[in-house]
């Protein structure tokens, strides 16, 4: 019979059950609120119900559905140290422990929880006089941390982290403040205008009404669950009571007595599971309003917040361009920027179609090419369609030029406009690595020249081979570390990502007795390998991996990977890493580019180390910016040269030569001593007149994408989009920007299709092979890095290159 009925109904979640005591002592269930309203005593462990009580409740107390249960005596004191029921109206008060500073950590407070506010004090004294803080429930999120910790906040305005003497005490705090923001809630949600009804979709309100009908029907099914529940428990009552009437031993008797007594209890608890749901779906019904105006409002907020950050930056931008002086072009002006509105960019989302207010400017607004390419471009001349001279025509003319002498110039760098709201509002949380951006935030070079120009002091090498003692051999090591972050200094923009295979050779045997080659050999993660030699004496090979860290006001470029200088009469081979590079103002103001963090450049034949430290810059520090020091040690530590200077301008060492001290111990000899013996070690070279109207690039910088006759069709010379924005055409670059990346997503599908079809058949597959550098365990650092096998100059020589793959 019971099956019958029971058949279809759904079953019946976790209930409280009363756990079996006899007499008095055993633990009580959940006590509910009278009048079945749902709310749960926070007294801590109930006191054990008499059997007297029950009794009574049973014969005269308020039938199933009323949900009252009545405990007798008052409820247990909270434990020592901990928190219970205030006596001055308050919910609850006690001692918690709160987070104020890394200085102080948790310290102890009094907190006090009343009409939906929470509020604390240095001690229950206080409260007459000082509040220290009060945050509003009906607003707070609380969230659980651990066992004892638990944190409250209303949005970021005030957030308290909270810590209670255990994890009862913790539960207890908990399940008070829940329940006091839900009487809040309810309190800011009846003082609301009924009638304001705020636009909500269709969508919405369906979805609501399904919700609010799915609820019902759940209660409906628990109100059923509690009818069987009433009426068997009715017959089993019957049941006792004719078993009480029967002749039975008195042991007996008390055993149906008590069991009697737990079944009107369960009976009750069970009309107050019902009320109480019934409760919510009040609760539901009349709080949806409310919770869909809070959506809405949310929406609101974050739509205005948005435009407020709009209208900043762009305000930052004019406060800036008005301090620098520049002057702005009226938008109809002749040679206006705003005559190429639209024309650059035209990659996928690179320009929105909002007012000119929205536009970036970085640049004066004259735009003017070097007389050598035959013609003066101004801004009107963006897309380069009017150009008298063709791009065939600029590559011969640049490759009469290098036949001459280096180049010392590039075109100028064009000033188009850029939203940069739309573009970044658009890379909100995704990987950096793979968000395609377009040209105007690079520079025209790729990743590979840019690790060329690692070179750009090379005679530094150069002496450190001619140097007979391995200590003064690693100064001159050590500056050349440094020298290679000198070309950062105002380079904001980002080079050219290398598509996978991609080379680069700078051939200066003749000039400067070197040869140098790049091939980038991963592409996630961006990895390219480097080698370069010189008839000087030494050898400079590394592989460096890529990775970023957008951090909101500052980017953070971390390389990895080591590098190795070998000098061939010594046999000396060092080793070092570089540090992370920190690029800031990333949305708003100027970009600047800082270098910080440890170098440890180390002679594995001789066990010599040197430690630079690149100090970050700080604005309460009275010291020079980009300051990088430095020692020179031996093996056993003993400092034999100290560093000093900025990684931007120049490198000094001078001899340490220990004095006696006061106390009779060996001390370094003090600086204004060690003037009469620094020696210049390094001193950046000056930058190209109007090098800020070409990207800030160096001599060298200049040189690097001029067109060579013999290179590798795999050559980053030979990259179209980089050609392009080098020339001042950035809306073709961006079009054919786009071209390689899904040229090469292409082949990158089709080696893993080739892939899993191998593994499916079984059959061997190669992975990706770099083509001139080989992946194998590096025998002094013990990594796995890539170290070049040889043969591309050889290759160059015949110009044989039938192993290139086509990139371009």
């Amino acid at each position: 019979m019971a099956a019958t009925e029971l058949r279809g109904v759904v079953g019946p979640g976790p209930a409280a059950i009363a756990a079996p005591g006899g007499g008095g002592g055993g633990a009580g269930p959940p006590m509910v609120g009278g009048g079945g309203a749902g709310g749960r005593g926070d007294s801590g462990p109930s006191s054990g119900i008499a059997p007297g009580t029950v009794a009574a409740v049973a014969a005269g107390g308020p039938g199933p559905g009323a949900g009252g249960v009545a405990a007798a005596g008052s409820a247990p004191a909270p434990p020592a140290g901990g928190s219970g029921a205030g006596g001055s109206g308050s919910a609850r008060e006690g001692w918690l422990f709160k987070w104020t500073n890394y200085i102080k950590g948790y310290q102890r407070r009094w907190f006090v929880l009343s009409n939906g506010l929470l509020s604390y004090y240095r001690s229950k004294a206080e409260m007459r006089h000082t509040c220290r803080g009060t945050i509003n429930l009906a607003t707070a999120n609380i969230t659980v941390e651990d066992s004892c910790n638990f944190i409250i906040s209303n949005g970021g305005a005030q957030t308290y982290h909270l810590k209670a003497s255990s994890e009862v005490e913790r539960q207890r705090w908990v399940t008070a403040l829940e329940l006091a923001k839900a009487k809040a809630v309810k309190m800011l949600a009846e003082s609301d205008e009924s009638g304001d009804e705020e636009s909500v979709s269709q969508t919405d309100k369906t979805e609501l009404q399904n919700t609010l009908r799915t609820l019902s029907s759940k209660v409906e099914d628990l109100s059923t669950c509690n009818d069987l529940i009433a009426k068997h428990g009715t017959a089993l009552q019957r049941s006792l009571s004719e078993l009480e009437s029967l002749r039975l031993p008195a042991e007996s008797n008390e055993k149906i007595k008590q069991v009697n007594e737990r079944a009107t209890l369960f009976r009750i608890t069970s009309n107050a599971m019902i009320n109480a749901c019934r409760d919510f779906l009040v609760l539901a019904q009349t709080h949806s309003k409310k919770w869909q105006k809070s959506l809405q409002y949310e929406r609101d907020q974050r739509i205005r917040l948005e435009e407020t950050l709009e209208q900043l930056a762009k305000q930052h931008n004019h406060l800036e361009r008005a301090f620098r002086g520049a002057t702005v072009l009226p938008a109809n002006a002749p040679g206006g920027a705003a005559s190429g509105k639209g024309q650059c960019c035209s990659g996928k989302g690179d320009v929105s179609d909002e007012d000119d207010e929205n536009e970036f400017f970085d640049a004066p607004e004259i735009i003017t090419m070097p007389e050598n390419l035959g013609h003066k471009r101004t801004g009107s001349n963006i897309s380069g369609a009017s150009s008298d001279i063709s791009l065939d025509e600029q590559y011969k003319h640049q490759l009469e030029e290098t036949k001459k002498e280096k180049r010392t110039r590039i075109p100028y760098k064009p000033n188009y406009s850029l939203n940069l709201w739309s573009i970044m509002k658009n890379c909100i949380g995704k990987e950096l690595s793979k968000i395609p951006m377009p040209v105007n935030f690079n520079e025209p070079l790729s990743m590979l020249q840019r690790l060329t120009e690692d070179l750009e002091y090379h005679e530094l090498l150069d002496r450190a081979a001619k140097c007979e003692n391995s200590l003064e051999q690693l100064c001159y090591v050590a500056a050349f570390t440094v020298s290679s972050y000198s070309t950062t200094v105002f380079r904001t923009s980002k080079p050219f990502n290398p598509l996978l295979g991609e080379t680069f050779e700078l051939d200066r045997l003749e000039e400067n007795g070197y040869r140098s080659l790049c091939e980038q050999v991963s592409h996630h993660p961006p990895a390219a390998a480097h080698h370069a030699e010189s008839k000087n004496g030494w050898t400079l090979r590394q592989e460096i991996k890529i990775t970023s860290k957008f951090r909101g006001k500052y980017l953070s470029i971390m390389p990895l990977g080591s590098i190795h200088c070998i000098f061939h009469a010594t046999g000396h081979h060092y080793t070092w890493k570089k540090v992370t590079t920190t690029v800031h103002n990333i949305i708003v103001g100027k970009l600047w580019i800082d270098q910080s963090g440890e170098i440890d450049i180390v002679n594995h034949k001789t066990g010599d180390k040197c430690n630079l430290k690149f100090v970050p810059y700080s604005y309460f520090s009275r010291d020079v910016a980009r300051k990088v020091t430095g020692e020179v040690t031996d093996p056993s530590g003993k400092v034999h040269f100290a560093l000093l200077g900025t990684w931007d301008e120049k490198m000094e060492c001078f001899k340490v030569h220990p004095v006696i001290g006061e106390n009779g111990g060996d001390t370094r000899q003090r600086g204004h001593e060690a003037e009469e013996s620094r020696v210049m070690l390094w001193k950046r070279n000056p930058l190209p007149k109007n090098a800020e109207n070409m990207y800030y690039f160096s001599e060298l910088a200049l040189t690097l994408n001029a067109w060579e006759a013999g290179t590798a069709p795999t050559d980053s010379r030979l990259r179209p989009d980089q050609r392009l924005m080098e020339n001042g055409r950035w809306d073709e670059a961006n079009a054919e920007k786009q071209r390689l990346e899904e040229k090469q997503r292409l082949s990158r599908k089709k080696r893993e299709a080739e892939a899993m079809k191998a593994t499916e058949d079984g059959t061997p597959y190669d992975p990706y092979k770099a083509l001139w550098f080989e992946r194998k365990k590096d025998p002094v650092t013990k990594e796995l890095t890539h170290i070049y096998r040889g043969g591309y100059w050889e290759c160059k020589e015949k110009q044989d290159w039938s192993s290139c793959p086509d990139i371009f």
